[in-house]
């Protein structure tokens, strides 16, 4: 994933295993190496920007990255059924949801819909991290900074709620990698590494 970001920000992507021939192969059974699991910005398009192919990566996507029962049933599948060594957790800078949860905590910030305030309740807690104590002025607040601190929480919140994803780690078998990739210059650089990853799971 390391070389095909490389050849995206370069401009040089080969965009592999994207032929007829192996479009076939893969519709019999998929073997992704990794799992993905990224804000579902249109601008966060995970094959493009790692330059991989069909059945290469196996992509959970929502906004903000914010874990849910969901992800949690999608990831473990990946790593039990599809035996993936690898999830990528992949936040982003001028992330909207982000952007969302700091301004709710303005004092007069405008009531957003109750599905919309459920999704962003747990980016509100890296808000505060950066503003510290007292009142949040939205216009002052570092978005790149809440947008790191949500992508650590993100993190531990899938260690903390999946056994089955903590004992693969302890086994050995999977590592988590947390990255943020810059919208304007295409790379990804990782934040936070748990468990084994090594170049061959790039």
């Amino acid at each position: 994933m390391v070389r095909g970001n490389a050849r995206f920000v370069a401009g040089e992507p080969r965009h592999p295993r994207q032929d007829v021939e192996h479009r076939n192969e893969v519709a019999i059974a998929q073997t992704p190496r990794a799992a993905l699991f990224g804000c579902s910005d249109s601008r966060l398009a995970a094959e493009i920007i790692f330059d991989k192919g069909l059945g290469d990566l196996f992509v959970v996507r929502n906004a903000g990255q914010v874990i849910s029962d969901s992800v949690i049933g999608s990831l473990e599948y990946a790593v039990a059924v599809l035996k993936v060594s690898l999830i990528v957790v992949l936040g982003h800078d001028e992330c909207g949801a982000v952007a969302a949860a700091i301004a709710s905590q303005g004092a007069d910030a405008t009531p957003l819909p109750p599905h919309i305030v459920r999704l962003i309740e747990p980016i509100i807690p890296a808000v505060h991290r950066v503003v510290g104590d007292g009142a949040v002025d939205p216009q002052s607040v570092d978005a790149e900074l809440v947008g790191r601190e949500h992508l650590r929480d993100t993190v531990a919140e899938l260690l903390e709620k999946s056994e089955l994803i903590g004992d693969a780690i302890a086994a050995g078998e999977l590592a988590i990698v947390g990255a943020n990739y810059r919208l304007s210059q295409g790379t990804v650089a990782p934040d936070v590494i748990v468990g084994p990853a090594t170049d061959g799971d790039a």
